[in-house]
């Protein structure tokens, strides 16, 4: 099998929400939640074996209602959250919990791998994410203005200390520092039409990635907010995912309704734009005449990969907490894809 080679998985029931297991950082693992209304709907845990390009999985149930995003604590790898929506009174009810796996569903199924999916354990709930007035919320923010006045999409910003996160609400991004519960910046009309996702450079502070039905994808520096530094118009149809690399901030990943996962190198507004310089006293002499040349200008943007494993909508794409160069797109369908960055943009990359 070639090593660029993707690894598809199928699940039994429609799906859209995915995340990489972020205190996980020796092994390959992703969540995947599934969203079914005739049955109980489930948590895969999907284990990648990289030597041997296969995927070990195992099944937690999750009986509260159809999955409609998961999260996974940065700190506790045991410990997961997911927004939901359940059947109350013939109404349909948005929900949202904090979750545990069992202590043992590591080593639950490993004498069969296909306990878990006929025998599948329980989550353990540890709260309700409730914003009702006894809910245990430490501070709100309300929308104020015409239109439509319900967040889509928020994100933390890993910069200044986790006090800063941005909101989406109709065609708007709003930016809140926690520090003073105020807005700090607000981008109107960012998009044509809804904005579907929103991530943050991880290296860049000021630097915001967004996407949405007028199928763009929109980078911007919240400081200069008029205009977005870059625009990608790759996409066909809506754009439900965007994604940056977590080491390698000029990898972007974008997933659209159009059934298309694609890989961009958007190194000119990366925190490398220049590509790795080294430093004078790495080169030899036949180096630097070379390294000069490198420095000179910018290297450009490109779309590396248009990966069309899917046959429905991609809706969601994340990068490996624990491999740089691997990622997974999930599409409604229940078709989970692994793929890797390609080998000739890796070494460029790192050499």
């Amino acid at each position: 099998m070639e090593d660029d080679a993707p690894v598809i998985y199928g699940l039994e029931f429609q799906a859209r929400a995915l995340t990489a297991q972020t205190a996980e950082t020796d092994a390959i693992r992703f969540l995947v939640g599934t969203q079914s209304l005739k049955f109980d709907n489930q948590i895969h845990i999907i284990d990648f074996d990289d030597e041997n390009n296969i995927i070990n999985k195992n099944v937690l149930l999750h009986q509260a209602g159809e999955i409609w995003h998961i999260g996974a604590s940065p700190a506790d790898k045991a410990v997961l959250t997911t927004c939901y929506n359940k059947t109350s009174d013939s109404r349909v009810v948005s929900c949202a919990a904090v979750w545990r796996m069992p202590c043992d569903w590591e080593t639950g199924s490993n004498d069969s791998p296909d306990d878990s999916a006929h025998n599948p354990q329980t989550l353990e709930l540890l709260c309700h994410l409730d914003d009702s007035p006894h809910g245990n919320a430490a501070c709100t923010a309300t929308l104020e203005g015409k239109g439509q006045l319900k967040f889509t999409s928020g994100k933390w910003s890993p910069h200044h200390n986790c006090s800063q996160l941005a909101t989406a609400n109709d065609t708007a991004i709003r930016g809140w520092d926690l520090r003073t519960m105020s807005q700090i910046y607000c981008i109107e009309n960012a998009h044509g039409q809804l904005v579907r996702d929103l991530d943050f450079n991880p290296n860049r502070q000021y630097y915001l990635s967004s996407c949405g039905d007028d199928c763009k994808v929109k980078f911007w520096d919240v400081r200069n907010v008029r205009e977005p530094v870059k625009t990608l118009e790759e996409h066909s149809h809506w754009v439900w995912s965007v994604r940056y690399n977590h080491s390698h901030d000029q990898l972007v990943l974008t997933a659209s309704s159009d059934s298309r996962l694609i890989l961009s190198n958007m190194v000119s507004i990366s925190s490398e734009p220049f590509g790795h310089l080294v430093d004078d006293e790495e080169l030899s002499e036949g180096e630097d005449n070379h390294q000069e040349d490198k420095s000179k200008e910018p290297l450009k943007d490109s779309v590396v990969s248009t990966y069309e494993e899917h046959e429905d909508s991609v809706y969601a794409a994340e990068w490996s907490s624990a491999d740089p160069w691997l990622f997974a797109s999930l599409s409604y369908d229940g078709r989970l894809v692994i793929n890797r960055v390609p080998r000739a943009l890796k070494y460029h990359i790192l050499l």
